[in-house]
């Protein structure tokens, strides 16, 4: 119950009155699922929202003015430079210096009318993957004097929603709006295969088991595992509403999901239980695991970011933005948070221990 006291902001105006409430009557926005389908209040622990790595909250460092809504945020493992996708380019920021910021590098791809939808770092922080409303993939040089496109993949699908990087940077992921995953050998710049089974698009993407499986959700309101070793699909989920965001738990076996309804769900990829989280007021545009798997957060078309406790989802913090929150990312050694808004521009969170 303290964890609901320490929390007065939280609204429940998005949860229906036919949700139990706790103790004291303040409205549960956390609730257990178990095999049978019960559905239960989740009694938060004690360290919920103490525990050893758990944020207290995220105060705002930079406002980044990109100028177009800014679908796509990345921040580089040293965390010096932050990337925005908006309309037909990705800007590069450097956010190491204090003061106000302008962009230190601009990336056009894509036309100039067209969303950049996902831009994903290589882990040497050397190369940038660019994807969005067309159906060629970019891939940028950022060690050249100049940022240059060095290759680019082209698919048969005529928008890209989301991408992946493997772990070791030899494979690439393109989530397509025809429903297909495509993996490219980046090495060649081929495609070596094809995930064929979302009936609609495919949204959004996570790789787990140290980059054995892939996690993908889709408009068609499924949520699909796949190994990568065999080439197959391994499990499916379906849902009551279109899945518009996932991300798996780094060292756990929970897999997050953002819907079109509003909820968060947090499967456990073994066994048949969930959480479902209500503190969206609308769709979930984005998610994001913290690296050491503690913590996660969520955004929305309700302007809001969420951090939530893994895996039962007791409220870290919250933060309002002036709009909609559209991207998300969490840097490598979990101190900042980016994101991407419909106001035309990014904001980069400290996370406070």
């Amino acid at each position: 119950q303290m964890a609901f006291e320490s929390h007065p902001h939280l609204r429940g105006s998005s949860i229906s009155s036919s949700l139990p409430s706790i103790p004291g009557g303040k409205p549960a926005y956390s609730f257990h699922v178990s095999a049978d389908g019960q559905m239960q209040p989740v009694p938060f622990p004690s360290d919920a929202l103490v525990g050893t790595g758990i944020p207290r909250h995220a105060r705002q460092l930079h406002t980044l003015a990109h100028g177009e809504v800014v679908c796509a945020v990345t921040i580089s493992g040293s965390t010096q430079h932050v990337y925005t996708g908006g309309k037909g380019c990705v800007k590069v920021w450097d956010v190491g210096q204090p003061g106000a910021k302008t962009p230190v590098a601009q990336l056009d791809c894509l036309n100039r009318d067209n969303y950049i939808r996902s831009c994903k770092l290589l882990p040497d922080g050397r190369s940038l993957i660019v994807g969005g409303e067309a159906s060629t993939l970019s891939i940028w040089d950022l060690a050249a004097p100049t940022p240059r496109i060095k290759a680019e993949l082209t698919s048969s699908a005529p928008a890209c929603y989301a991408l992946a990087v493997s772990p070791d940077a030899k494979v690439c992921f393109s989530c397509c709006s025809d429903g297909n995953i495509v993996v490219w050998d980046l090495q060649n710049q081929t495609m070596v295969r094809q995930f064929q089974g979302h009936t609609d698009g495919a949204s959004c993407i996570d790789i787990s088991d140290y980059g054995t499986r892939l996690w993908t959700g889709g408009l068609d309101n499924t949520v699909r595992c796949w190994d990568l070793r065999e080439g197959r699909q391994l499990q499916q989920h379906d849902f009551s509403s279109q899945i518009f965001s996932l991300g798996h738990c780094p060292n756990q076996d929970w897999l997050a999901v953002g819907m079109e309804s509003s909820g968060v769900e947090v499967l456990h990829v073994r066994k048949p239980e969930k959480y479902q989280l209500h503190l969206h007021e609308s769709c979930v545009l984005s998610l994001k695991f913290a690296s050491c798997g503690r913590w996660f957060v969520s955004t929305g078309k309700d302007n809001l970011l969420n951090a939530w406790r893994t895996p039962y989802g007791a409220s870290i913090f919250q933060s309002k933005e002036s709009s909609s929150v559209l991207s998300c990312d969490i840097s490598r050694n979990n101190k900042y948070i980016v994101t991407g808004s419909g106001d035309k521009k990014a904001t980069v969170y400290e996370v406070v221990y």
